[in-house]
């Protein structure tokens, strides 16, 4: 079976963030044919989307899956429930939030999901942990990589490594 390359954001402002972080990074080690291969430090970062909210703490995962990304997106939103999401507004406060941001190159769209994430180029709060731990992997969109990505993002908020990690 075809092992594919995945990299997954990680996300909580509410309540024990840390704790909701490990809970769906250990949920992650559990998701059918899926190895989580990294994960990157954790970072204290600015809310993102005009909502006054409390700040988050977000990491970034690499997978190694042979799930579809649908089949993926629903292991995902099944780890959100288990781990504690309740209903918000959209881009609003949070316990855990687990968002695809890319599929091994793959191009996606349906009306769940969208790979590349549509609004990873925009997100430093995203591309600063994923520099971390793929500096060098290409956007199959834009053809930047990572690294350049963060470097020109426009999003001026504030991403800041925590002594905090997630053990996987």
């Amino acid at each position: 079976m075809k092992s594919f390359d995945v990299f997954v954001s990680l996300g909580s402002n509410i309540g024990e963030r840390q704790r909701f972080l490990a809970l769906a990074a250990a949920e992650l080690k559990k998701v059918r044919d899926t190895r989580v291969v990294y994960c990157s430090s954790v970072y204290e970062t600015d809310p993102y989307g005009g909502i006054d909210q409390p700040r988050f703490l977000n990491a970034v995962a690499e997978l190694e899956t042979s799930l579809s990304p649908p089949e993926l997106l629903d292991e995902l939103k099944s780890i959100e429930v288990r781990v504690g999401r309740l209903e918000h507004e959209r881009w609003g406060p949070r316990e855990i939030d687990l968002d695809v941001l890319l599929y091994d190159g793959l191009v996606f769209h349906d009306d769940r999901l969208t790979v590349p994430h549509a609004e990873l180029e925009k997100r430093k709060f995203v591309l600063i942990p994923f520099r971390e731990i793929a500096p060098d992997i290409v956007h199959p969109v834009s053809g930047m990589t990572i690294e350049e990505l963060a470097a020109a993002c426009p999003d001026t908020g504030r991403v800041v490594k925590t002594s905090h990690h997630i053990i996987v």
